[in-house]
């Protein structure tokens, strides 16, 4: 499994460690459905900047449409992570996060230990 070269290649990634774990999540920009040649991505505004927040994703090249949703569920999350019992590993799950405890989270287990590693969705903490 490779990283990818640019961030710009991904719908996600993130890059996380705590005193036990460490790992690394990526979601790799697919190609079109319709053209079959630009990459899906959240639609750019005017002043060149992605609406992060957008509920579709665009084709680039011929502006094909897909809801949010219903693309990011056919994507694969490719993990590079190591677990508290000290297994290095990689796994491949459907990019489907999951409600566990309140929170959305992407579930794998390690191929080791069977330890539940979930990956929860970040939120910006908003300002005073």
């Amino acid at each position: 499994m490779e990283l990818p070269e640019s961030t710009d290649e991904c719908i996600y990634f993130t890059r996380r460690a705590d005193e036990n774990t460490k790992l690394i999540c990526w979601a790799l920009k697919e190609k079109c459905p319709e053209c079959g040649e630009g990459l899906m991505g959240k639609p750019v505004k005017p002043d060149g900047k992605v609406a992060i927040r957008a509920k579709e994703y665009i084709c680039p090249k011929c502006s094909h449409t897909i809801e949010k949703k219903e693309y990011e569920d056919t994507l694969t999350a490719n993990i590079i992570y190591t677990c508290s019992c000290g297994k290095e590993g990689e796994a491949q799950i459907p990019f489907k996060r999951k409600k566990v405890k309140g929170a959305n989270v992407l579930p794998f287990k390690c191929e080791e230990c069977n330890a539940d590693l979930d990956i929860a969705k970040k939120f910006k903490k908003k300002k005073d």
